[in-house]
Protein backbone atom coordinates (compact mmCIF):
# COMPACT_ATOMS: atom_id res chain seq x y z
CA UNK A 1 0.00 0.00 0.00
CA UNK A 2 1.45 3.34 -1.06
CA UNK A 3 0.70 7.01 -0.62
CA UNK A 4 -0.15 7.68 -4.26
CA UNK A 5 0.02 4.24 -5.88
CA UNK A 6 -2.51 1.72 -4.59
CA UNK A 7 -3.40 3.68 -1.45
CA UNK A 8 -5.68 2.27 1.23
CA UNK A 9 -9.29 3.00 2.05
CA UNK A 10 -8.92 4.96 5.28
CA UNK A 11 -10.11 8.26 3.79
CA UNK A 12 -13.39 6.76 2.62
CA UNK A 13 -13.77 4.89 5.92
CA UNK A 14 -13.75 8.27 7.67
CA UNK A 15 -16.63 9.36 5.44
CA UNK A 16 -18.58 6.23 6.39
CA UNK A 17 -17.83 6.87 10.06
CA UNK A 18 -19.36 10.34 9.90
CA UNK A 19 -22.67 11.13 11.59
CA UNK A 20 -24.28 11.74 8.22
CA UNK A 21 -23.40 9.69 5.15
CA UNK A 22 -25.58 9.77 2.06
CA UNK A 23 -24.94 6.71 -0.08
CA UNK A 24 -23.63 7.80 -3.50
CA UNK A 25 -21.90 4.50 -4.21
CA UNK A 26 -23.91 3.85 -7.38
CA UNK A 27 -21.59 6.31 -9.10
CA UNK A 28 -19.32 3.25 -9.21
CA UNK A 29 -21.88 1.48 -11.37
CA UNK A 30 -21.38 4.19 -13.97
CA UNK A 31 -17.58 4.18 -13.78
CA UNK A 32 -17.61 0.38 -14.06
CA UNK A 33 -19.70 0.68 -17.22
CA UNK A 34 -17.06 2.83 -18.95
CA UNK A 35 -13.94 0.94 -17.84
CA UNK A 36 -11.71 0.15 -20.83
CA UNK A 37 -14.00 2.01 -23.24
CA UNK A 38 -13.53 5.29 -25.09
CA UNK A 39 -15.70 6.86 -22.37
CA UNK A 40 -13.15 5.96 -19.70
CA UNK A 41 -11.98 9.59 -19.43
CA UNK A 42 -14.23 11.42 -16.94
CA UNK A 43 -13.91 15.02 -15.75
CA UNK A 44 -16.39 16.01 -13.04
CA UNK A 45 -16.62 19.71 -12.17
CA UNK A 46 -18.83 21.15 -9.45
CA UNK A 47 -18.58 23.85 -6.75
CA UNK A 48 -16.44 23.62 -3.64
CA UNK A 49 -17.77 21.41 -0.84
CA UNK A 50 -20.11 19.50 -3.14
CA UNK A 51 -18.57 16.09 -2.43
CA UNK A 52 -15.88 15.87 -5.12
CA UNK A 53 -13.16 14.56 -2.80
CA UNK A 54 -15.58 12.13 -1.15
CA UNK A 55 -16.31 10.59 -4.55
CA UNK A 56 -12.58 10.43 -5.37
CA UNK A 57 -11.84 8.65 -2.07
CA UNK A 58 -14.74 6.25 -2.65
CA UNK A 59 -13.45 5.27 -6.10
CA UNK A 60 -9.96 4.84 -4.69
CA UNK A 61 -11.24 2.55 -1.94
CA UNK A 62 -13.21 0.49 -4.44
CA UNK A 63 -10.61 0.03 -7.20
CA UNK A 64 -7.28 0.06 -5.31
CA UNK A 65 -5.30 -3.17 -5.02
CA UNK A 66 -3.72 -1.69 -1.90
CA UNK A 67 -6.63 -2.66 0.34
CA UNK A 68 -9.55 -5.02 0.85
CA UNK A 69 -12.78 -2.98 0.80
CA UNK A 70 -15.36 -5.76 0.48
CA UNK A 71 -16.76 -5.33 3.98
CA UNK A 72 -16.74 -1.55 3.66
CA UNK A 73 -18.98 -1.59 0.58
CA UNK A 74 -21.08 -4.59 1.54
CA UNK A 75 -23.94 -2.54 2.96
CA UNK A 76 -23.94 0.12 0.24
CA UNK A 77 -26.09 0.29 -2.87
CA UNK A 78 -23.29 -0.67 -5.25
CA UNK A 79 -22.96 -4.10 -3.58
CA UNK A 80 -26.33 -5.10 -5.07
CA UNK A 81 -25.06 -4.78 -8.65
CA UNK A 82 -23.88 -7.83 -10.55
CA UNK A 83 -20.41 -6.50 -11.44
CA UNK A 84 -19.60 -5.35 -7.89
CA UNK A 85 -17.18 -8.20 -7.17
CA UNK A 86 -15.67 -8.20 -10.65
CA UNK A 87 -13.89 -4.84 -10.26
CA UNK A 88 -13.51 -4.61 -6.48
CA UNK A 89 -9.83 -3.91 -5.59
CA UNK A 90 -8.62 -5.18 -8.95
CA UNK A 91 -6.70 -2.19 -10.36
CA UNK A 92 -3.49 -0.28 -9.84
CA UNK A 93 -4.83 3.06 -8.61
CA UNK A 94 -2.89 6.31 -8.75
CA UNK A 95 -4.62 8.95 -6.61
CA UNK A 96 -3.25 12.49 -6.74
CA UNK A 97 -4.49 15.70 -5.15
CA UNK A 98 -2.99 18.47 -7.25
CA UNK A 99 -3.62 21.06 -4.54
CA UNK A 100 -0.95 19.38 -2.40
CA UNK A 101 1.61 19.62 -5.18
CA UNK A 102 0.68 23.21 -5.98
CA UNK A 103 1.24 24.19 -2.34
CA UNK A 104 4.73 22.73 -2.11
CA UNK A 105 6.08 23.75 -5.54
CA UNK A 106 7.42 27.12 -6.67
CA UNK A 107 6.52 26.81 -10.33
CA UNK A 108 4.88 24.48 -12.81
CA UNK A 109 8.11 22.78 -13.83
CA UNK A 110 8.76 21.87 -10.20
CA UNK A 111 5.18 20.69 -9.67
CA UNK A 112 5.46 18.26 -12.58
CA UNK A 113 8.89 17.15 -11.36
CA UNK A 114 7.52 16.37 -7.89
CA UNK A 115 4.61 14.35 -9.31
CA UNK A 116 6.91 12.30 -11.53
CA UNK A 117 9.46 11.67 -8.77
CA UNK A 118 6.85 10.54 -6.25
CA UNK A 119 5.17 8.17 -8.69
CA UNK A 120 8.43 6.72 -10.02
CA UNK A 121 9.60 6.03 -6.44
CA UNK A 122 6.39 4.18 -5.58
CA UNK A 123 6.27 2.30 -8.89
CA UNK A 124 9.78 0.96 -8.25
CA UNK A 125 8.82 -0.06 -4.71
CA UNK A 126 5.54 -1.69 -5.76
CA UNK A 127 7.04 -3.61 -8.69
CA UNK A 128 10.40 -4.74 -7.42
CA UNK A 129 11.05 -7.05 -10.38
CA UNK A 130 9.89 -4.55 -13.00
CA UNK A 131 12.16 -4.52 -16.05
CA UNK A 132 12.96 -0.84 -16.16
CA UNK A 133 13.01 0.82 -19.58
CA UNK A 134 16.22 2.49 -20.72
CA UNK A 135 14.57 5.92 -20.46
CA UNK A 136 12.95 5.91 -17.04
CA UNK A 137 10.29 8.52 -17.69
CA UNK A 138 6.98 8.19 -15.87
CA UNK A 139 5.07 7.26 -19.01
CA UNK A 140 7.67 4.67 -20.06
CA UNK A 141 7.62 3.01 -16.63
CA UNK A 142 3.80 2.90 -16.60
CA UNK A 143 3.80 1.36 -20.07
CA UNK A 144 6.33 -1.26 -18.99
CA UNK A 145 4.41 -2.06 -15.78
CA UNK A 146 1.23 -2.67 -17.75
CA UNK A 147 3.00 -4.70 -20.41
CA UNK A 148 4.69 -6.90 -17.82
CA UNK A 149 1.87 -7.42 -15.28
CA UNK A 150 -1.25 -6.90 -17.47
CA UNK A 151 -2.99 -4.94 -14.72
CA UNK A 152 -4.24 -1.56 -15.95
CA UNK A 153 -4.19 1.68 -13.98
CA UNK A 154 -7.02 3.81 -12.65
CA UNK A 155 -6.02 7.46 -12.36
CA UNK A 156 -7.95 9.57 -9.86
CA UNK A 157 -6.88 13.22 -9.90
CA UNK A 158 -8.59 15.46 -7.35
CA UNK A 159 -8.53 19.28 -7.63
CA UNK A 160 -7.07 18.91 -11.10
CA UNK A 161 -7.94 22.53 -12.00
CA UNK A 162 -6.45 24.30 -8.95
CA UNK A 163 -3.65 25.60 -11.20
CA UNK A 164 -6.22 27.54 -13.23
CA UNK A 165 -7.85 28.97 -10.11
CA UNK A 166 -4.65 29.98 -8.29
CA UNK A 167 -2.57 31.06 -11.29
CA UNK A 168 -5.47 32.61 -13.18
CA UNK A 169 -3.38 34.67 -15.60
CA UNK A 170 -0.35 32.44 -16.05
CA UNK A 171 -1.18 31.03 -19.49
CA UNK A 172 2.30 29.55 -20.01
CA UNK A 173 2.12 27.45 -16.84
CA UNK A 174 -1.42 26.38 -17.66
CA UNK A 175 -0.36 25.12 -21.08
CA UNK A 176 2.64 23.31 -19.62
CA UNK A 177 0.37 21.59 -17.12
CA UNK A 178 -2.15 20.56 -19.77
CA UNK A 179 0.63 19.17 -21.95
CA UNK A 180 1.84 17.11 -19.00
CA UNK A 181 -1.65 15.66 -18.47
CA UNK A 182 -2.02 14.95 -22.18
CA UNK A 183 1.26 13.08 -22.30
CA UNK A 184 0.38 11.13 -19.16
CA UNK A 185 -3.22 10.22 -19.95
CA UNK A 186 -4.28 10.60 -23.56
CA UNK A 187 -4.51 7.45 -25.68
CA UNK A 188 -2.63 5.33 -23.17
CA UNK A 189 -3.40 1.62 -23.17
CA UNK A 190 -2.31 1.32 -19.53
CA UNK A 191 -5.36 3.32 -18.41
CA UNK A 192 -8.60 1.57 -17.48
CA UNK A 193 -10.19 4.74 -16.09
CA UNK A 194 -9.16 8.37 -15.60
CA UNK A 195 -11.38 10.30 -13.21
CA UNK A 196 -10.65 13.97 -12.54
CA UNK A 197 -12.47 16.38 -10.24
CA UNK A 198 -12.42 20.16 -10.15
CA UNK A 199 -14.53 23.29 -10.09
CA UNK A 200 -13.93 24.42 -13.66
CA UNK A 201 -14.51 22.46 -16.87
CA UNK A 202 -11.43 21.75 -19.00
CA UNK A 203 -9.76 24.92 -20.27
CA UNK A 204 -10.23 25.61 -23.98
CA UNK A 205 -6.86 26.28 -25.59
CA UNK A 206 -7.27 25.51 -29.30
CA UNK A 207 -4.46 23.09 -30.04
CA UNK A 208 -3.87 22.93 -26.29
CA UNK A 209 -7.25 21.43 -25.62
CA UNK A 210 -4.78 18.86 -24.51
CA UNK A 211 -7.14 16.52 -22.75
CA UNK A 212 -10.09 16.73 -25.09
CA UNK A 213 -10.62 12.97 -24.80
CA UNK A 214 -12.37 13.61 -21.48
CA UNK A 215 -16.12 13.47 -21.16
CA UNK A 216 -17.15 16.41 -19.02
CA UNK A 217 -19.90 16.41 -16.39
CA UNK A 218 -20.50 19.86 -14.97
CA UNK A 219 -23.12 22.15 -13.41
CA UNK A 220 -24.31 23.01 -16.91
CA UNK A 221 -24.45 19.41 -18.19
CA UNK A 222 -24.06 16.50 -15.77
CA UNK A 223 -26.15 13.82 -17.46
CA UNK A 224 -26.21 10.87 -16.87
CA UNK A 225 -24.62 11.23 -13.42
CA UNK A 226 -26.57 14.32 -12.30
CA UNK A 227 -27.92 12.68 -9.13
CA UNK A 228 -24.36 12.46 -7.80
CA UNK A 229 -23.80 16.23 -8.07
CA UNK A 230 -25.27 16.83 -4.60
CA UNK A 231 -28.13 15.64 -2.41
CA UNK A 232 -31.40 14.83 -4.16
CA UNK A 233 -34.78 15.87 -2.78
CA UNK A 234 -35.59 12.34 -1.65
CA UNK A 235 -32.30 12.10 0.23
CA UNK A 236 -32.93 15.45 1.94
CA UNK A 237 -36.47 14.45 2.93
CA UNK A 238 -35.10 11.37 4.68
CA UNK A 239 -32.53 13.46 6.55
CA UNK A 240 -35.19 15.97 7.61
CA UNK A 241 -37.32 13.13 9.00
CA UNK A 242 -34.34 11.62 10.79
CA UNK A 243 -33.22 14.91 12.37
CA UNK A 244 -36.73 16.34 12.81
CA UNK A 245 -36.02 19.41 10.68
CA UNK A 246 -38.73 21.09 8.56
CA UNK A 247 -38.33 20.06 4.94
CA UNK A 248 -40.01 23.19 3.52
CA UNK A 249 -37.52 25.45 5.28
CA UNK A 250 -34.60 23.24 4.25
CA UNK A 251 -35.74 23.45 0.64
CA UNK A 252 -35.95 27.24 0.75
CA UNK A 253 -32.47 27.56 2.22
CA UNK A 254 -30.48 24.98 0.27
CA UNK A 255 -32.41 23.70 -2.79
CA UNK A 256 -32.55 25.30 -6.20
CA UNK A 257 -29.68 23.79 -8.16
CA UNK A 258 -31.20 22.54 -11.39
CA UNK A 259 -28.86 19.91 -12.83
CA UNK A 260 -30.31 18.46 -16.01
CA UNK A 261 -33.78 18.68 -14.53
CA UNK A 262 -32.84 17.09 -11.20
CA UNK A 263 -33.34 19.21 -8.08
CA UNK A 264 -30.04 19.24 -6.19
CA UNK A 265 -29.37 20.49 -2.65
CA UNK A 266 -26.10 21.87 -1.33
CA UNK A 267 -24.66 18.89 0.65
CA UNK A 268 -22.36 20.94 2.89
CA UNK A 269 -25.18 23.17 4.10
CA UNK A 270 -27.74 20.39 4.51
CA UNK A 271 -25.36 18.33 6.67
CA UNK A 272 -24.48 21.35 8.83
CA UNK A 273 -28.14 22.31 9.27
CA UNK A 274 -29.12 18.78 10.29
CA UNK A 275 -26.28 18.37 12.79
CA UNK A 276 -26.64 21.85 14.30
CA UNK A 277 -30.42 21.86 14.27
CA UNK A 278 -30.70 25.33 12.74
CA UNK A 279 -30.57 27.03 9.36
CA UNK A 280 -27.74 29.37 8.42
CA UNK A 281 -25.34 30.28 5.61
CA UNK A 282 -22.97 27.33 6.00
CA UNK A 283 -21.68 26.88 2.45
CA UNK A 284 -21.13 30.58 1.76
CA UNK A 285 -19.05 30.85 4.95
CA UNK A 286 -16.44 28.56 3.40
CA UNK A 287 -15.28 31.49 1.26
CA UNK A 288 -15.40 35.27 1.66
CA UNK A 289 -18.04 37.24 -0.23
CA UNK A 290 -15.27 39.03 -2.15
CA UNK A 291 -14.99 35.87 -4.24
CA UNK A 292 -18.41 36.74 -5.68
CA UNK A 293 -18.11 40.52 -5.56
CA UNK A 294 -15.08 40.66 -7.84
CA UNK A 295 -17.15 39.18 -10.68
CA UNK A 296 -20.51 40.93 -10.28
CA UNK A 297 -18.76 44.30 -10.08
CA UNK A 298 -17.34 43.83 -13.58
CA UNK A 299 -20.62 45.03 -15.17
CA UNK A 300 -19.58 43.30 -18.37
CA UNK A 301 -22.09 43.82 -21.18
CA UNK A 302 -25.02 44.85 -18.98
CA UNK A 303 -24.15 42.36 -16.25
CA UNK A 304 -25.42 44.65 -13.49
CA UNK A 305 -28.94 44.72 -14.95
CA UNK A 306 -29.01 40.92 -14.94
CA UNK A 307 -27.73 40.72 -11.35
CA UNK A 308 -30.48 43.11 -10.20
CA UNK A 309 -33.10 40.99 -11.95
CA UNK A 310 -31.84 37.82 -10.27
CA UNK A 311 -31.66 39.40 -6.83
CA UNK A 312 -35.29 40.37 -7.41
CA UNK A 313 -36.06 36.69 -7.90
CA UNK A 314 -36.07 36.51 -11.70
CA UNK A 315 -34.36 34.27 -14.23
CA UNK A 316 -32.22 35.68 -17.04
CA UNK A 317 -31.17 34.13 -20.38
CA UNK A 318 -27.58 33.03 -20.90
CA UNK A 319 -25.40 31.47 -23.57
CA UNK A 320 -22.79 29.29 -21.81
CA UNK A 321 -21.22 27.93 -24.99
CA UNK A 322 -18.55 30.64 -25.43
CA UNK A 323 -17.20 30.41 -21.89
CA UNK A 324 -13.46 29.69 -22.02
CA UNK A 325 -13.48 27.67 -18.78
CA UNK A 326 -11.16 30.01 -16.91
CA UNK A 327 -11.51 32.85 -14.42
CA UNK A 328 -10.10 35.72 -16.47
CA UNK A 329 -11.43 35.56 -20.05
CA UNK A 330 -14.72 37.47 -20.11
CA UNK A 331 -16.06 38.79 -23.39
CA UNK A 332 -19.67 39.19 -22.28
CA UNK A 333 -22.04 39.01 -19.34
CA UNK A 334 -22.77 35.42 -20.39
CA UNK A 335 -19.17 34.44 -19.64
CA UNK A 336 -19.36 35.85 -16.11
CA UNK A 337 -22.74 34.27 -15.43
CA UNK A 338 -21.51 30.89 -16.68
CA UNK A 339 -18.51 31.07 -14.35
CA UNK A 340 -20.87 31.83 -11.45
CA UNK A 341 -22.84 28.68 -12.35
CA UNK A 342 -19.67 26.58 -12.06
CA UNK A 343 -18.76 28.29 -8.77
CA UNK A 344 -22.20 27.49 -7.35
CA UNK A 345 -23.55 31.05 -7.08
CA UNK A 346 -26.08 30.51 -9.88
CA UNK A 347 -27.88 27.54 -11.34
CA UNK A 348 -28.63 26.78 -14.98
CA UNK A 349 -31.60 25.32 -16.82
CA UNK A 350 -30.16 23.70 -19.94
CA UNK A 351 -33.52 23.26 -21.65
CA UNK A 352 -34.50 26.94 -21.40
CA UNK A 353 -30.94 28.32 -21.19
CA UNK A 354 -31.72 30.46 -18.14
CA UNK A 355 -29.79 31.18 -14.94
CA UNK A 356 -30.95 32.33 -11.51
CA UNK A 357 -29.92 32.48 -7.85
CA UNK A 358 -30.68 29.00 -6.51
CA UNK A 359 -31.70 29.55 -2.89
CA UNK A 360 -31.90 31.80 0.16
CA UNK A 361 -28.38 31.08 1.34
CA UNK A 362 -26.76 32.17 -1.92
CA UNK A 363 -29.14 35.12 -2.34
CA UNK A 364 -27.86 36.49 0.97
CA UNK A 365 -24.32 36.24 -0.37
CA UNK A 366 -25.31 38.45 -3.30
CA UNK A 367 -26.71 40.99 -0.82
CA UNK A 368 -23.46 40.89 1.17
CA UNK A 369 -21.53 41.49 -2.03
CA UNK A 370 -23.43 44.60 -3.11
CA UNK A 371 -23.58 46.34 0.27
CA UNK A 372 -20.03 47.72 0.10
CA UNK A 373 -20.71 50.34 -2.54
CA UNK A 374 -21.73 50.91 -6.14
CA UNK A 375 -25.17 49.38 -5.70
CA UNK A 376 -26.77 51.97 -3.41
CA UNK A 377 -30.21 52.20 -5.15
CA UNK A 378 -30.59 48.43 -5.08
CA UNK A 379 -29.47 48.18 -1.46
CA UNK A 380 -31.84 50.96 -0.43
CA UNK A 381 -34.78 49.24 -2.11
CA UNK A 382 -33.94 46.02 -0.28
CA UNK A 383 -33.60 47.80 3.06
CA UNK A 384 -37.02 49.42 2.58
CA UNK A 385 -38.65 46.17 1.50
CA UNK A 386 -39.85 45.11 4.95
CA UNK A 387 -41.53 48.47 5.46
CA UNK A 388 -43.17 48.14 2.01
CA UNK A 389 -44.46 44.66 2.78
CA UNK A 390 -45.91 45.75 6.11
CA UNK A 391 -47.55 48.77 4.49
CA UNK A 392 -49.10 46.48 1.88
CA UNK A 393 -50.39 44.00 4.44
CA UNK A 394 -51.92 46.82 6.50
CA UNK A 395 -53.52 48.44 3.43
CA UNK A 396 -51.51 51.68 3.64
CA UNK A 397 -51.86 52.69 -0.02
CA UNK A 398 -50.01 56.02 0.26
CA UNK A 399 -46.93 54.45 1.81
CA UNK A 400 -46.94 51.63 -0.74
CA UNK A 401 -47.09 54.13 -3.61
CA UNK A 402 -44.38 56.27 -2.03
CA UNK A 403 -41.93 53.40 -1.48
CA UNK A 404 -42.49 51.89 -4.94
CA UNK A 405 -41.99 55.33 -6.49
CA UNK A 406 -38.72 55.76 -4.61
CA UNK A 407 -37.45 52.33 -5.70
CA UNK A 408 -38.57 52.90 -9.29
CA UNK A 409 -36.92 56.31 -9.62
CA UNK A 410 -33.74 55.26 -7.82
CA UNK A 411 -33.23 52.26 -10.09
CA UNK A 412 -34.31 53.92 -13.35
CA UNK A 413 -30.63 54.38 -14.22
CA UNK A 414 -30.19 50.61 -14.10
CA UNK A 415 -33.46 49.52 -15.69
CA UNK A 416 -35.54 51.24 -18.37
CA UNK A 417 -38.06 53.53 -16.70
CA UNK A 418 -41.11 53.45 -18.98
CA UNK A 419 -41.09 49.71 -19.37
CA UNK A 420 -43.59 47.42 -17.65
CA UNK A 421 -41.11 44.56 -17.38
CA UNK A 422 -38.61 46.90 -15.74
CA UNK A 423 -41.28 48.09 -13.29
CA UNK A 424 -42.13 44.47 -12.50
CA UNK A 425 -38.47 43.86 -11.72
CA UNK A 426 -38.29 46.96 -9.52
CA UNK A 427 -41.41 45.90 -7.62
CA UNK A 428 -40.02 42.39 -7.12
CA UNK A 429 -36.85 44.02 -5.77
CA UNK A 430 -38.84 46.43 -3.59
CA UNK A 431 -40.66 43.44 -2.07
CA UNK A 432 -37.37 41.58 -1.51
CA UNK A 433 -38.12 40.74 2.14
CA UNK A 434 -41.30 38.94 1.04
CA UNK A 435 -39.11 36.13 -0.33
CA UNK A 436 -38.76 34.86 3.24
CA UNK A 437 -42.42 33.87 3.41
CA UNK A 438 -43.64 33.92 -0.17
CA UNK A 439 -42.93 32.30 -3.52
CA UNK A 440 -42.92 34.95 -6.22
CA UNK A 441 -44.40 34.27 -9.67
CA UNK A 442 -43.94 36.67 -12.59
CA UNK A 443 -46.44 36.65 -15.48
CA UNK A 444 -48.34 33.77 -13.91
CA UNK A 445 -51.04 32.14 -16.11
CA UNK A 446 -54.34 33.07 -14.50
CA UNK A 447 -57.97 33.13 -15.64
CA UNK A 448 -58.16 35.05 -18.91
CA UNK A 449 -54.57 36.22 -19.04
CA UNK A 450 -51.39 36.53 -17.01
CA UNK A 451 -51.10 38.10 -13.57
CA UNK A 452 -48.13 40.48 -13.41
CA UNK A 453 -46.81 39.41 -10.00
CA UNK A 454 -48.25 36.85 -7.59
CA UNK A 455 -46.93 36.35 -4.06
CA UNK A 456 -48.02 32.89 -2.92
CA UNK A 457 -47.56 32.24 0.82
CA UNK A 458 -45.31 29.34 1.73
CA UNK A 459 -46.74 26.43 3.67
CA UNK A 460 -47.33 27.01 7.36
CA UNK A 461 -47.41 30.77 6.70
CA UNK A 462 -50.53 32.64 7.83
CA UNK A 463 -49.96 35.74 5.69
CA UNK A 464 -52.41 36.62 2.89
CA UNK A 465 -51.59 36.05 -0.77
CA UNK A 466 -50.85 39.08 -2.96
CA UNK A 467 -51.73 39.68 -6.61
CA UNK A 468 -50.03 42.81 -7.99
CA UNK A 469 -51.14 44.33 -11.28
CA UNK A 470 -49.15 47.14 -12.92
CA UNK A 471 -50.38 49.98 -15.11
CA UNK A 472 -48.83 52.96 -16.87
CA UNK A 473 -50.89 56.01 -17.74
CA UNK A 474 -54.15 54.58 -16.39
CA UNK A 475 -55.13 54.26 -12.73
CA UNK A 476 -54.53 51.97 -9.77
CA UNK A 477 -58.29 51.31 -9.63
CA UNK A 478 -58.22 50.03 -13.22
CA UNK A 479 -55.41 47.68 -12.28
CA UNK A 480 -57.50 46.16 -9.47
CA UNK A 481 -60.52 45.87 -11.76
CA UNK A 482 -58.42 43.98 -14.30
CA UNK A 483 -57.50 41.42 -11.60
CA UNK A 484 -61.20 40.84 -10.99
CA UNK A 485 -62.46 40.94 -14.59
CA UNK A 486 -59.80 38.58 -15.89
CA UNK A 487 -60.25 36.25 -12.93
CA UNK A 488 -56.60 36.30 -11.87
CA UNK A 489 -57.65 34.73 -8.57
CA UNK A 490 -57.84 31.51 -10.55
CA UNK A 491 -54.03 31.20 -10.26
CA UNK A 492 -54.40 30.50 -6.52
CA UNK A 493 -56.41 27.28 -6.82
CA UNK A 494 -54.29 25.56 -4.18
CA UNK A 495 -54.73 28.41 -1.69
CA UNK A 496 -57.61 29.35 0.55
CA UNK A 497 -57.73 32.48 2.67
CA UNK A 498 -57.33 36.21 2.29
CA UNK A 499 -55.93 37.74 -0.90
CA UNK A 500 -54.80 41.33 -1.32
CA UNK A 501 -55.45 42.78 -4.77
CA UNK A 502 -52.77 45.43 -5.28
CA UNK A 503 -53.05 47.83 -8.21
CA UNK A 504 -50.07 50.09 -9.00
CA UNK A 505 -50.07 52.84 -11.63
CA UNK A 506 -47.58 55.52 -12.63
CA UNK A 507 -47.98 58.42 -15.05
CA UNK A 508 -45.67 60.36 -17.34
CA UNK A 509 -44.79 62.67 -14.45
CA UNK A 510 -43.51 59.54 -12.69
CA UNK A 511 -46.12 59.80 -9.95
CA UNK A 512 -47.22 56.48 -8.50
CA UNK A 513 -50.58 55.56 -7.01
CA UNK A 514 -51.79 52.40 -5.32
CA UNK A 515 -55.12 50.74 -4.63
CA UNK A 516 -55.49 47.73 -2.30
CA UNK A 517 -58.59 45.58 -1.89
CA UNK A 518 -59.10 42.50 0.26
CA UNK A 519 -61.01 39.41 -0.84
CA UNK A 520 -61.34 35.86 0.44
CA UNK A 521 -61.22 32.64 -1.54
Amino acid sequence: MGVYLNPGNVDFQEVLNSKIYVDKSELIQYTNSVLRTTQKYICVSRPRRFGKSMAANMLTAYYSRGCDSREMFQGLKIAKHTDFEKHLNQYNVIHLNMRDYLTESENMKQLIQFVEEDLLDELQQEFADLRMPRRKTLVKVLEQAFAQYKIPFVFIIDEWDCIFRVHKSDAASQKTYLDFLRNLLKDKSYIALAYMTGILPIKKYGEHSAINAFYEYSMTDASPIEEFTGFTEQEVRRLCEQYQMPFTETKKWYDGYCVDGVSIYNPKSVVEAMLRGKFSNYWTKTETYEALKVYIDLNQDGLRDKIVQMIAGEKVPVNPDKFQNDMTTFHSADDVLTLLVHLGYLTYDEQNRMVWIPNGEVRQEFINSIEDGGWEPVVQAIRSSERLLQATLSGDEETVAELIEQAHQANASILKYNDENALSCVISLAYYSAQKNYTLHREMPAGKGFADIVFEPNRNCDLPALIVELKWGHSAEEAVEQIKQKDYLDCLKNYSGEVLLVGVNYDKEKRHTCRIERVKI
